[in-house]
């Protein structure tokens, strides 16, 4: 053999060897996202949202890590918190906030979800926004899903409260180059606060100026739950939308 063709199948066998070994990593270091959602404690009814809700491709955009202290704002029924709990691992931990109204509503979701310390990472947090009290510097993720337009709903168990004290609060709350990822139903654009009381959706573009009017900087967009069929001007819990509605994604980070 030649000095070339002996170089030449050195180089080929070294590449296919890392190759190989490449491969090997890549099997032995499985998604913690995706491990989290094939769990088989994890409900069959929240298994049977994921199709639509595509948790995994948003937390995977919205940069969670295993290991993360997190707060979920709003968590109702708990479908992203069970996520979360099993995406951050026993490293990371998970606040699980609701407010009275929530935890009523949500009830049916919320009898067997924390029973028996069955999310050990998770510590359930009840407060009304109006008198929320997070500690400094503590989350490197926070998330509020579906729920931000809520901020603006006025019912007689939930009452108006300054929304702006609220953001600054989760604002001290998260550590510096901490992450808060926002989803919600899609309004049309420029349609004002009062569509959350009739249509729950919102403009993001109000929560776009309202996070940044309290030190958030938007880092980026999704389009991974959109739906451009959606019209924006009907109940998102239509028929002909219900679990399907346009819904952005935003991305901010604490400077």
């Amino acid at each position: 053999m030649n000095k070339v063709s002996g170089l030449t199948s050195a180089i080929i066998t070294g590449a296919l060897a890392l190759s190989i070994f490449s491969f090997d990593i890549l099997a032995i270091s499985p998604d913690f996202i995706d491990d989290a959602l094939v769990a088989p404690e994890r409900k069959r009814s929240d298994k049977n949202r994921d199709p639509l809700r595509k948790p995994a491709e948003v937390l995977r955009f919205l940069g969670l890590q295993e290991g993360d202290t997190v707060l979920d704002i709003f968590s109702g029924g708990g479908y992203y918190t069970e996520i979360l709990s099993r995406s951050v691992g026993q490293s990371g931990n998970v606040t699980a906030h609701n407010n009275q109204a929530y935890r009523r509503i949500m009830s049916y979701d919320l009898e067997d979800r924390y029973n028996d310390r069955r999310l050990a990472n998770v510590t359930l947090l009840q407060a009304e926004p109006a008198d929320l009290k997070l500690d400094n510097d503590t989350y490197d993720f926070v998330i509020m899903a579906l729920a931000y337009h809520d901020f603006y709903i006025q019912t007689d168990d939930w009452p108006e409260f300054d929304v702006n004290k609220m953001l600054r609060e989760v604002f001290k709350s998260v550590k510096k180059g901490g992450v808060v990822g926002i989803i919600d139903h899609v309004a049309i654009s420029g349609s004002g606060h009062s569509v959350a009381q009739k249509l729950h959706r919102i403009d993001p573009e109000l929560v776009i100026a309202e996070m940044k009017s309290v030190g958030f900087v938007l880092e980026a967009e999704s389009d991974i739950l959109a739906n451009d069929s959606d019209p924006h001007d009907i109940p998102m819990w239509d028929p002909s939308v219900r679990g399907r509605t346009d819904r952005f994604i935003l991305k901010f980070r604490k400077p």
